[in-house]
């Protein structure tokens, strides 16, 4: 075998073995104790998350069910460091992230937290997920309102009381100064490249640990 085919080949092999703790990682998780409840009318909301690769991120959420869109980006610093080329030098304070347009009269912000901390990124491991390392890839809450505050603080302690996880909980829940949308060719990556082994490997297998865990809350893109 020549060196470059080595390579790859030991990289696949890392890949793989990544791939199988991301989907080991998926767990069922209680339905949040406070929340809100369903509202009476359609509507638009809001929630921005962090945890990993914003690719994996959007491609989990834009399979749920009473979500609008989803937009990957940056939150966490200011608008002047967020692009992909600052980003990744882990100094500027941001988060890879996403922003989830819902109708709060079909998805609660409280189940879409269920599907961020069961299917979407493990939340206990600090500043990385995956292959990914850095405090860009940490694990986030953005909250833009007291509610949304309340909510998240309530369900982390709750799942900790759990103990669902084999450690703690290390997701920051702070206050939302900002988003900024990702560049282009970062949008819908998952849907625009479904062959890049990135993805085969450590994102499609989110899609289906949703599909398989919480098919109340799946629906195809």
């Amino acid at each position: 075998m020549s060196r470059s085919l080595l390579t790859i080949a030991v990289i696949l092999a890392i890949f793989s073995a990544q791939a199988c703790n991301a989907a080991s990682a998926a767990v069922a998780i209680p339905d949040p104790g406070v929340d809100t409840p369903l509202a009476t009318a359609t509507g638009q909301q809001t929630a921005v998350v962090a945890g990993g690769c914003f690719w994996g991120l959007q491609a989990v959420f834009e399979h749920v069910r009473g979500v609008i869109a989803v937009t990957a980006g940056y939150s966490g610093g200011p608008a002047s460091t967020a692009n992909y080329e600052m980003v990744c030098t882990d100094k500027t304070g941001h988060a890879e992230a996403v922003s989830i347009s819902y109708d709060p009269s079909r998805i609660s912000y409280g189940q879409l937290l269920k599907v961020f901390f069961s299917v979407a990124h493990d939340p206990t491991e600090l500043n990385r997920q995956g292959p990914d390392t850095g405090t860009q890839y940490r694990s986030a809450i953005f909250y833009a309102s007291a509610e949304q505050k309340r909510i998240a603080q309530a369900y982390i302690a709750q799942l900790d009381r759990a103990k669902v996880y084999s450690r703690p909980i290390v997701t920051e829940v702070v206050a939302l100064n900002g988003f900024y949308p990702a560049e282009a060719h970062h949008q819908d990556y998952a849907i625009q490249h479904p062959d890049d082994p990135y993805i085969v490997i450590n994102d499609l297998p989110k899609v289906a640990n949703l599909r398989k865990l919480l098919p109340n809350l799946y629906r195809t893109k």
